[in-house]
């Protein structure tokens, strides 16, 4: 018999407003399996590219056959602002008003982070309506502020963090991890071993089957008889593009590699003041183009590049969508990854150098430039046919409808 879904993701967009896309996947397959889904999701994100339209504290919308429920929040400078905290916060504060009676009554709750304040929510809800809830965890907060934010575990903000992360390991029925790695970490917070289920991001096979093409108008800023090297997603302090940025500048005298940014985000304004500084004529920087469009600027990508900080944080493993978005292009990617679970080496789809190490990326490009189209090649569908085979929202919809029963 088919349930009822409520999934509370705070920062949960669709493909019309911008990431996070995970909610709306997930959802979008369990309607196919006659499943009713409700969104709870904020009504600002730096992540969106298009807000929705709200009155009110709550705003019910129905978006492809899914009933979200924009809450209230307000808007915030950037990622790291003190602003974000308080819109978590509000965001958590604005739900202890939703009447639970005015919508259909769940058969499960799904609270995703970050953030991880509407963990308070869930559990309250769980225990008012009897149900169970299950924790997704998509990265681990506050151990993140610790090691990528340079906190202290000691810093109010962490102890403040850490007691919704443990409130959820204490009280969910199944942590979902993204982080195939992350189970000694959650055990260590509290989390009974047996509760630690592993499901992956992934593709939506529907979008990238019926993907768009890039406008006319961006086609023209990617030149045609050069080698390109891209990366599509967004531009922050995780993302360490400055590695790969110094890497490009290294390879000045390169005259037919060329690299192409695509997105925005908190560090893009000083890589482009660093790009302009450097004469760097071999970069092109591209807004942030729709989600259904990210197949088409891929086509005209020769390598696709991901990066990530150096730190200890990464041997927990990662799961991010551009990554599986790349696979599926058929691209060899450049993985400047030195943490574990590197989905790059496990699918043999490209090359992984050390990260946050300029020479090595830079040698990463050349050798991927001086290779053989046909071994190139076969990298791309190396990881095409793994993505296809690990990593649907088909497989991903189907591992939680087992978490159901």
């Amino acid at each position: 018999m088919s349930k009822n879904i409520w999934i509370v993701n705070q920062y949960s967009g669709s493909i019309y407003h911008g990431m996070n896309y995970r909610s709306y996947y997930l959802a979008k397959e369990l309607l196919k399996s006659g499943y009713k889904v409700t969104i709870f999701s904020g009504s600002y994100s730096h992540l969106f590219t298009s807000y929705p339209n709200t009155k009110g504290l709550f705003t019910k919308e129905n978006i492809d056959g899914i009933d979200y429920i924009w809450v209230k929040t307000p808007k915030y400078k950037s990622s790291k602002s003190i602003g974000r905290i308080i819109n978590m916060l509000i965001f958590m504060i604005n739900l202890f008003f939703f009447n639970t009676k005015s919508i259909l009554k769940p058969d499960i709750i799904i609270v995703s982070s970050l953030s991880l304040f509407p963990i308070f929510n869930a559990y309250l809800w769980s225990k008012k309506l009897k149900v169970d809830f299950i924790f997704e965890v998509r990265d681990l907060w506050p151990q993140t502020l610790i090691e990528i934010g340079n906190l202290s575990s000691s810093h109010p903000l962490v102890k403040f963090f850490g007691w919704f992360e443990k409130l959820g390991y204490k009280n969910t029925k199944y942590v979902v991890s993204l982080l195939p790695n992350a189970k000694k970490y959650m055990v260590d917070n509290g989390l009974k071993e047996n509760k630690f289920i592993y499901i992956p991001n992934g593709i939506n096979m529907d979008e990238v089957k019926k993907f768009e093409d890039i406008d006319d108008d961006i086609k023209q800023l990617i030149p045609k008889d050069k080698f390109t090297i891209g990366y599509v997603g967004t531009i922050g302090i995780a993302n360490a593009l400055e590695y790969l940025i110094k890497a490009i500048k290294e390879l000045k005298g390169y005259e037919n590699i060329y690299f192409i940014i695509v997105g925005k985000g908190s560090k893009k304004e000083k890589l482009k003041q660093f790009v302009d500084k450097n004469n760097l004529t071999n970069v092109t920087f591209i807004d942030p183009i729709p989600k259904i469009q990210v197949q088409g600027m891929l086509k005209y990508i020769d390598i696709c590049y991901i990066g990530w900080k150096k730190e200890s944080i990464y041997k927990y493993g990662i799961s991010a969508n551009k990554l599986f978005d790349y696979m599926y292009a058929g691209k060899p990617i450049l993985h400047s990854f030195s943490g574990e679970g590197d989905i790059v080496k496990l699918a043999k789809c490209g090359i992984s150098v050390e990260a946050e190490n300029v020479d090595s990326i830079k040698k990463g490009i050349l050798e991927l430039y001086n290779m053989q189209k046909k071994d190139r090649e076969i990298l791309g569908q190396n990881g095409k046919k793994y993505v296809l085979k690990y990593h649907t929202y088909e497989n991903i919809a189907r591992k939680y409808m087992e978490l159901f029963k």
